[in-house]
């Protein structure tokens, strides 16, 4: 026989033991990005284009992002049919 006392504290510690390992995989996932800032705090903002191609969709939004100015490439990377630029806006 199982009380229910106990059952509902397992299923509590399961609970808390998930919660933190889902907190945990996420902190990892996002150690391994590029900076959201560079050390001269300029933000750094990312932008998604077709992996197939010049990746001139990337370029004009990282463009148009930067009022039609230049940037500078902080990242690039390809995952399956995606092309991601991670990019800084110069400063004027």
């Amino acid at each position: 026989m199982i009380r229910s006392g106990s059952l509902l504290s397992r299923f509590g510690r399961l609970s808390s033991t998930l919660g933190a390992c889902a907190m945990l995989a996420a902190l990892a996932a996002c150690s391994s990005g590029p900076p959201l800032f560079l050390s001269d705090g300029r933000p750094t903002v990312p932008v998604q284009c077709s992996a197939a191609g010049d990746h001139d969709s990337c370029v004009q939004q990282a463009r148009a992002r930067c009022a039609g100015g230049s940037y500078d490439t902080v990242d690039t990377s390809t995952n399956g049919g995606t092309y991601t630029l991670v990019f800084a806006c110069r400063t004027k």
